[in-house]
């Protein structure tokens, strides 16, 4: 008997389950943005059911497809569109940086002054690996300029601290930083460089390039896999809470795939995750699995998955390291005509551009001066000429942020995607101005240009290299206004509902997941983020401020705004 009560007990459980799975939920009383085709386009009603969509149309017809215990979500006037897909981040960086305090601009207390960075550091920070470690500074945003080593001297002289610039590639320690660090002036540096004062011949605590990376590693350590999955789950709620409902993390490690994985198999959170490793880590995945699964999700339509194979050409531009056909106007501290460097031989590029085409894997290539997207449009082009694949790869060359004209063209005809990080206009548009000149700074990311020749083009915030939100990197694409406050390339300017594309659309179709996301279209995955206004009918310079109030991965709330 007990038995039986049992076993019936638990059919009733299985029964009850499978009701509350199938019950439809419909989302009404809003602007419904569906993100499907190359003008708005709205319906009345979204009607989801289990993880995927079952209709999007008129709300009578939603009622009927939905059934009499639909669960009815009323947007109250506000406005529902696809879930943001990061197109190119540091998913892994992101949460390695909540063990620090955040000084970036996007932060709930952003600092305006050094004296204000130092009190957050002070109140907040709590000792990591023996280090106070703040992070995403940014000097151009202190009114009275940058943090100097005197500074953090006289707040913690006895205390190691790092403070990590918001472009990652920079930072500064403290005199007990240095000490810990074992780095001196005769610390001999590969690639950038620690700089000393001319007044004091002491150093500077700045660490430029290497030394700054390698850096980063140490003050973070190697940490605990709990902890790790502790810093995914805080990431996560970063990228949920702007409306993220997939997120990448590019430059990836063997351990980062593992960790990644691990995190995704184990539930530890719902995003799905997209790796993408570098030449010398894809290299490692062929020597152990020469039919490695490049591009499949784990879980069919979602999970994590290795996108492909990155390959950089050059470095960044603010700090005039990318790679250009003709001198920085401003060499000042470099040799005279200095052009920018490439960080991979043309060689390098051909191999590995040879070897996605081989293999059909998809290659993402890393290039930010004319010169080095030069390298890679080479690389790919000879790869299509070897291999005589002419089918579409999505192929991607992130950034490109000083594209020419004439090289837009080769992007078309080798159906290459660009894919452009607006924010540095707001962040370095006056810098730029003062190192390139007007022409070439005016002509940096030119979207209305890629649009006017009938490409597609997505978007993206290289987070943490700028902050987490879509719509602040939306609204830089519209306005495309320079902190400082002019307007750097007017007539670059694109209009909200394309630069919306870059985010959703458009970056499925990177991803070759345009049958499972980027609009609200039935039989797709209910991936959606609900905002307090609609980007299309608010003033221009208002997107920034745009909230999100709901973001839904799978047809279930991962973030709901408080």
């Amino acid at each position: 008997m007990k038995f039986i009560k049992n076993t019936f007990a638990a059919c009733l459980i299985l029964i009850a389950a499978h009701a509350f799975a199938d019950t439809a939920s419909v989302y009404f009383n809003g602007d419904i943005l569906t993100m499907e085709g190359d003008t708005p386009q709205y319906v009345e009603a979204v009607v989801v059911k289990g993880k995927k969509i079952a209709y999007a149309g008129n709300m009578r017809d939603a009622i009927s497809e939905a059934g009499s215990n639909a669960i009815m979500n009323d947007l109250k006037g506000q406005t529902l569109l696809p879930g943001f897909i990061d197109a190119w981040g540091h998913f892994t960086l992101i949460a390695q940086n909540t063990l620090s305090v955040n000084l970036g601009y996007f932060s709930s207390k952003p600092p305006h002054t050094t004296q204000e960075l130092i009190g957050r550091l002070k109140s907040e920070a709590r000792p990591f690996n023996g280090w106070i470690i703040g992070s995403e500074y940014a000097d151009a945003f202190l009114t009275d300029g940058p943090l100097t080593i005197a500074q953090l001297d006289a707040a913690f002289p006895d205390q190691p601290v790092f403070v990590n610039n918001i472009s990652t590639l920079t930072g500064i320690v403290n005199t007990a930083g240095l000490k810990k660090l074992g780095i001196t002036k005769n610390t001999k540096v590969t690639q950038g460089m620690l700089p000393v004062d001319p007044k004091t011949g002491k150093l500077t605590g700045e660490l430029i390039g290497d030394p700054n990376l390698d850096t980063t590693a140490k003050v973070f350590g190697k940490y605990s896999r709990d902890l790790t999955m502790e810093t995914y789950r805080k990431a996560e709620k970063i990228y949920a809470s702007n409306g993220y409902t997939t997120a990448q993390s590019y430059e990836s490690t063997i351990q980062d795939l593992s960790n990644m994985r691990q995190a995704v198999d184990r539930d530890v959170i719902s995003l799905d995750l997209i790796a993408l490793p570098t030449y010398d880590v894809v290299d490692q995945l062929l020597a152990t699995n020469k039919n490695y699964p490049f591009g499949i999700y784990t879980k069919g339509d979602g999970g994590f998955k290795v996108a492909g194979i990155l390959v950089s050409t050059d470095g960044a531009p603010q700090l005039r390291l990318a790679y250009f056909t003709k001198p920085y106007i401003d060499t000042t501290g470099f040799p005279k005509n200095w052009r920018g460097m490439a960080v991979a031989s043309q060689d390098l590029v051909n191999k590995y551009a040879k070897l996605a085409y081989e293999k059909n894997i998809q290659y993402f290539g890393y290039s930010n001066g004319d010169a080095g997207i030069n390298m890679t449009l080479t690389g790919i082009a000879k790869a299509i000429q070897q291999t005589g694949v002419t089918e579409d790869r999505r192929s991607v060359i992130s950034h490109s942020f000083f594209v020419r004209d004439d090289q837009l063209d080769q992007y078309k005809a080798q159906k290459i995607l660009p894919q452009f990080m607006p924010n540095h206009i707001w962040m370095y548009g006056d810098i730029y101005r003062k190192i390139l000149g007007d022409e070439r700074a005016s002509n940096m990311v030119p979207l209305n240009l890629v649009k006017t020749k009938g490409m597609q083009f997505g978007l993206h915030n290289d987070t943490p290299s700028s902050g987490p939100s879509a719509l602040f990197t939306i609204w830089t694409a519209v306005n495309r206004k320079a902190y400082g406050g002019g307007t750097l390339g007017p007539d670059q300017r694109i209009d909200p509902y394309t630069a919306l594309r870059g985010f959703t659309s458009v970056t499925a179709y990177q991803y070759k997941e345009e049958a499972t996301k980027g609009s609200l279209t039935p039989g797709k995955l209910a991936d959606m983020v609900q905002l307090d206004r609609n980007p299309l009918k608010v003033d221009p310079m208002e997107i920034k401020d745009i909230q999100v109030v709901k973001t839904v991965k799978n047809g279930k709330d991962l973030y709901v705004r408080q």
